[in-house]
């Protein structure tokens, strides 16, 4: 998506990829398949790169730092650092005075009696680095779960998080430039599904006071960090009424997606603006909005012949009016993978939710 809206605006892109073939590859002026830690790939890219840019926040750092030899790199390699490690993200925005839910480190097993007693129950304990939809974290509803959790995760690094009995999962999708012009989307109303995002809308119809807050204290991040590009800054909305940041996402982010549709310039393009130096986009909605995620599990639903997945009805959710289709391009429909999303455009953000949900579940042969 972010090939496609460069492609847009005339620009020529490039992209490393593990693998041949990869949705961004197939939209691409060229494709160098190489691993993210291959140094030398990444500094062949860097080499003909104006501006190097990432697509999710588990690219070692080192590769940007390679990357940054030969050309700009927006986010920084020490704000990727930061992000992709649950540890040292909980940990800077605790030291930045951000709120955040009560956590603790785990380097041992001996560590987990003082976390659980300091943190209190229930908790979550999660991999220290490289978690990514729900990967990486296990639920811990009393004292003796969390020895075999630790075990579960393979007994390295870990923190140990409260967790929150919250009235909303929300989003907000900023972006800032060098010269720290900022915008943002959202508040965005998020649910998640065995801990993959699952479906979006916006507004997300907080009390004004609060979205504010939101927008507020993403900025706040993205100063701190001296941020260029698109942040999303993942909130709880606690029971006392507070917001909690769960989790950073320093690039454009899947909640995000229906921006597309939604907003006068997407995510997508704001990321553009925001690291080619351009004056940043106006994120007004054009009409409430709601995405659902379209998972691998989709091409299982339904009858078929014994193991062998079914391509989803796409026409029949396209006969809806406002509803618009995105498939990624990936090969293989995988359980929990994500291969595409529907956005749905409506008179308030309730239709909107209704409506995508609709569209999605008439895929596989529903009529809701």
């Amino acid at each position: 998506m972010l090939a496609l809206a460069a492609r847009r605006m005339g620009y020529r892109f490039a992209v490393l990829s593990p693998e041949p073939g990869s949705p961004a590859g197939q939209v691409s002026d060229r494709e160098v398949v190489a691993p993210y830690d291959d140094l030398d790939a990444v500094r062949r890219l860097a080499a003909e790169a104006d501006v190097v840019t990432v697509e999710f926040e588990n690219v070692p750092a080192a590769a940007l730092a390679a990357a940054a030899e030969l050309a700009p790199v927006h986010p920084a390699p020490e704000v990727l650092a930061i992000a992709q490690h649950r540890l040292r993200e909980k940990s800077w925005l605790a030291a930045h005075g951000f709120p955040t839910p009560a956590f603790r480190r785990v380097a041992a097993a001996a560590d987990l009696d003082p976390a659980l007693a300091e943190v209190g129950l229930p908790g979550l304990l999660k991999t220290a680095g490289f978690g990514y939809d729900g990967k990486g974290q296990r639920p811990v509803a009393d004292a003796g779960e969390a020895a075999a959790a630790w075990q579960e995760l393979g007994g390295g690094e870990a923190i140990y998080e409260r967790r929150v009995a919250f009235r909303a999962e929300l989003s907000v999708v900023a972006v800032r430039s060098a010269e720290g012009d900022f915008a943002a989307y959202g508040p965005i109303a998020n649910r998640h599904e065995g801990g993959i995002l699952d479906l979006s809308v916006l507004p997300a119809g907080l009390p004004a006071p609060l979205a504010r807050e939101a927008v507020d204290l993403a900025r706040a991040i993205a100063e701190a960090l001296g941020f260029v590009g698109v942040l999303c800054v993942e909130l709880f909305w606690d029971e006392d009424g507070s917001l909690l940041v769960n989790e950073l996402a320093p690039r454009p982010h899947n909640s995000g997606h229906l921006t597309i549709e939604a907003a006068l310039t997407s995510q997508f393009e704001q990321q553009l603006r925001a690291v080619c130096a351009l004056p940043l986009g106006d994120p007004a909605p054009r009409a409430p909005a709601a995405m659902a995620n379209l998972l691998g599990d989709l091409w299982w639903t339904g009858a078929r012949p014994e193991g062998l997945p079914r391509e989803p009805d796409w026409a029949a959710a396209l006969r809806r009016s406002d509803v618009h289709l995105h498939l990624y391009g990936k090969a293989e429909p995988r359980r929990g993978r994500k291969m595409g999303h529907l956005t749905a455009l409506a008179a308030d953000p309730a239709a909107a939710r209704a409506l995508a949900l609709a569209a999605r579940q008439c895929v596989t042969g529903g009529s809701r």
